[in-house]
């Protein structure tokens, strides 16, 4: 650790100055970074009880325990009643999750790897089982009267009238001897342990290894010599032969390190649908060191592979109930290696579009094509799946017939980039069971669509230069609860609108962020909204245009408001391309020309920040008050790859991770200079993840520009970072290696002029810190000074302890105020 600590600046306690009067909130760094103590715990979870009367969550009190467990609470839908609900009292509760009947009555849910029955009518919940083994993923049987689930990577259904049990798979791990019966295996009560899960060994099971040729030599004489023998031998057979007839069911063996991801039961019973995970051969993780532990010893944290290593393969097995007999699905889609789905057979407008549900004319070659478990009508009698191509160029909506494992496309979405968006895995069916509701990017935005069952050209419920975040289809199916930005980017407004689409109408009226969880009478809903000065907080309204909504809970510290936090404005500015660029802008009232500015960089996995709901980045909402009060200027910019702006502005970084997104960032300083009087010399810069990535590229590649930054758990090196994020933007690192030199700071690290801090968890499973250990080898080979380090024992990518966030902050300050400060 000796190099660590000869790189770090001596600290003392910064303190933040603030005219309040005494007793009251003191602006310091120790006293924000306690985060969620403060500015209190988001209400979550949120769910209805049966008769629309109350409604449930999971939150915590400042006060809590940093690590302890939300708690559950009950509100009345009138706001009375609001308490925290006893440990029993919480496991007798509406489940957060499950599988409801089509009434939704009931649920079947798993909880702490046992199964349980709530009865909406009732109130009641009543355990299905208790066992030593997990069993999850429960779900109804067509007829209700039955739930399916999963057990030890086989599927089981059990009856909620007698408890009994039936096996319905014989999956087998590789090279594992035989597993429970290859045919039906009964329980009964439901409550015992262990239900149908006992093995057989290789003789019960009628399988007998063969010896060497001598043993089997001698085994032949044997029998042919000595009559009992030959008796013995023939009733054995006869044995196996009645065993087989009475259990037919052939095992399903997994190849060497397939693994079982989900299961499920058609409805009429006949079949089980397996996701199987195949990984990639050769492949290597990585490991994350973890230096403080309880055992004294460092202990390794098993991690991720790297980009563009081979990676795991999702496929459809369909499973005979009866047989045992597997077919795969078969996604049918054929092409060149690299090659695209030819144009004639996916007419698209602009990067999307649909072939109408005809096969295409296919190229002889397999494209690499993950399958996801299929979404049946209410009939039980189609089922559509969504079909993504490895590279992520493409996304399908597909028919699955069951019985033969082919599939139809019903519409296809292509983009050059990458295909994503809000809602892009979003797929349920309409009424009628005739057509299926999805959303796509194909206009440009996030829009809601239907599409026949028997193909044809999708359908556009909702149209316009905006996105639809959220779709949810009412219970009777009539109609759609939306929640969309077509107000203001920076706004989420719940509308509602007939499922056959036109008009929307505005359910909810105050600016900021809404979202929409409605009861199961759809009459109501539960909205967890916040204001950018305003942390989140549960209301209640009732679903009609111009009903009054009703706060229920009050989350943050009393002292929390005792500051008068900034609604902070948004500015919009010109990128040099011509693009609209919207920032935050908190200016200082005692601002002065020729004062400091700071441009702070939000991270990615496409967010937004620049919004008017409570940002997900709060202690960074608070540091900039207090960066205010010492005469900063902070800019915060939605810079090309962030959410909320459209398809083209979420792949404008696609190739180049450092480039418009890194213009966005130096516009925002040149706009400081020239229109808000900013001193250009004195221009920091900084943010986390891919904002310390950014904040690298700014210091390495625009030296002129930023005269300080502060890098916090920066990706150095793409070809280090994730394949799940990293191919979609970059391809890999084998196939474009331009593009990957290109996006990584560590190949720019020459160019280092003004001061930099680079922050960084040693736990960090997301971005290592591996990351930040080559860049600072770099920084040492090419003799730079300019620059300290300073890692985090117990941090993962996003911190949890306030020491942590504080220590943190405080180095951050102290860089601003040693380098952008005029001294005199």
């Amino acid at each position: 650790m000796g190099m660590w600590k000869s790189r770090l600046p001596l600290l003392a306690v910064v303190f933040a100055f603030h005219a309040t009067p005494a007793g009251k909130f003191a602006l310091t760094i120790d006293n924000i970074m306690r985060g969620p103590a403060l500015y209190g715990w988001e209400p979550g979870q949120v769910r209805w009880s049966g008769d629309d009367e109350r409604i449930y969550f999971q939150w915590k009190q400042p006060t809590d325990a940093l690590l302890a467990d939300p708690d559950t609470y009950v509100v009345g839908r009138d706001g009375s009643g609001l308490r925290k609900l006893s440990e029993a009292e919480a496991k007798s509760a509406p489940p957060a999750f499950g599988s409801s009947t089509l009434d939704h009555k009931k649920t079947v849910y798993s909880r702490d790897g046992d199964l349980f029955l709530y009865d909406a009518t009732s109130a009641e919940t009543k355990q299905l089982t208790n066992t030593e083994d997990a069993e999850i993923e429960p779900a109804f049987t067509r007829d209700e009267k039955h739930v399916a689930f999963v057990r030890a990577n086989n599927l089981y259904v059990m009856s909620l009238d007698s408890g009994s049990m039936v096996e319905l798979t014989d999956i087998r791990t590789a090279g594992a001897p035989p597993a429970a019966g290859a045919g039906p295996a009964f329980g009964g009560g439901g409550g015992g342990r262990g239900l149908g899960g006992g093995g057989r060994n290789r003789a019960e099971s009628g399988e007998e290894k063969k010896g060497t040729d001598s043993q089997e030599f001698v085994k032949k004489e044997e029998k042919d010599l000595i009559e009992v023998v030959k008796e013995q031998a023939a009733k054995k057979e006869e044995e196996e032969a009645k065993k087989k007839r009475e259990h037919p069911r052939k095992p399903f063996t997994l190849q060497d390190r397939q693994t079982v991801a989900a299961l499920t039961l058609t409805p009429d019973e006949k079949y089980v649908i397996a996701t199987i995970n195949e990984p990639g051969t050769g492949t290597k993780n990585t490991i994350v060191p973890n230096f403080v532990t309880e055992s004294g010893y460092t202990e390794d944290i098993p991690s991720r592979n790297k980009v563009g290593d081979n990676q795991n393969r999702i496929r459809l097995a369909i499973l005979n109930v009866a047989t045992g007999e597997v077919k795969w699905a078969d996604p049918g889609i054929k092409a060149e290696p690299g090659a695209e789905e030819s144009k004639e057979a996916n007419k698209s407008e602009g990067h999307s579009g649909s072939n109408g549900g005809v096969e295409p004319h296919r190229p002889e070659k397999e494209r690499e094509v993950h399958l996801f478990q299929p979404v049946w009508s209410e009939d039980g009698t189609k089922a559509a799946l969504l079909a993504r191509a490895a590279d992520n160029k493409d996304r399908w909506i597909m028919a699955l017939d069951e019985t033969t494992g082919k599939t139809r496309i019903l519409e296809h979405d292509h983009d050059d980039s990458w295909v994503d968006g809000p809602g892009s895995f979003s797929l349920g069916w309409m009424k009628g069971d005739h057509d299926l509701y999805f959303q796509s990017e194909r206009t440009g935005y996030s829009h809601l669509y239907t599409v026949s069952w028997e193909g044809g050209e999708p359908k556009a419920l909702t149209s316009g230069k905006w996105e639809v975040l959220n779709a949810t289809l009412s219970k009777d199916k009539s109609r759609f609860f939306l929640v969309t930005n077509e107000v203001d980017p920076g706004e989420h407004q719940v509308y509602e609108m007939s499922a056959d689409g036109g008009p929307r109408t505005r359910l909810t009226s105050a600016a900021g962020g809404h979202s929409c969880v409605p009861s199961p009478d759809d009459r109501w809903f539960a909205d967890l909204y916040s204001y950018v000065n305003k942390p989140p907080e549960l209301y209640i309204q009732e679903a009609r245009q111009g009903a009054a909504s009703k706060k229920l809970t009050n989350s943050p510290a009393p002292d929390f408001w005792e500051y008068p936090w900034q609604d902070v404005p948004i500015v919009t500015f010109p990128a040099r391309d011509g693009a609209t660029l919207h920032a935050r802008l908190y200016r200082p009232q005692n601002f002065h020309k020729g004062g400091p500015a700071v441009v702070f960089v939000h991270g990615a996995g496409y967010l937004q920040n620049v919004h008017r709901w409570w940002s997900s980045y709060s202690h960074e909402y608070m540091f900039h008050h207090l960066l205010m009060e010492r005469g900063y200027l902070v800019l915060d910019v939605d810079y090309r790859g962030s959410a909320g702006y459209g398809r083209d502005w979420r792949t404008g970084i696609y190739r180049h991770m450092g480039g418009k997104d890194l213009d966005d960032q130096v516009d925002a300083a040149h706009w400081l200079a020239s229109q808000q009087g900013v001193d250009p010399k004195r221009i920091g810069v900084y943010g986390g993840s891919y904002g310390g990535f950014i904040t690298l590229m700014a210091m390495f590649t625009q030296p002129d520009v930023f005269a300080a930054g502060a890098a916090l758990r920066p990706v150095t090196d793409w070809a280090h970072y994730n394949h799940g994020y990293t191919a979609n933007i970059l391809n890999t690192p084998q196939k474009d290696a331009d593009a990957y030199r290109e996006s990584s700071p560590i190949y720019f690290a020459q160019g280092l002029k003004g001061a930099l801090l680079i922050c960084h968890g040693m736990v960090d499973t997301n971005v290592h810190f591996q990351d930040t250990v080559r860049l600072v080898q770099r920084l040492i080979e090419l003799r730079k000074e300019n620059w300290s380090v300073a890692p985090y024992p117990v941090e993962n990518h996003g911190f949890v302890e306030p020491t942590s966030w504080a220590d943190e902050y405080k180095r951050i300050l102290d860089l601003f105020e040693k380098n952008l400060k005029n001294h005199g």
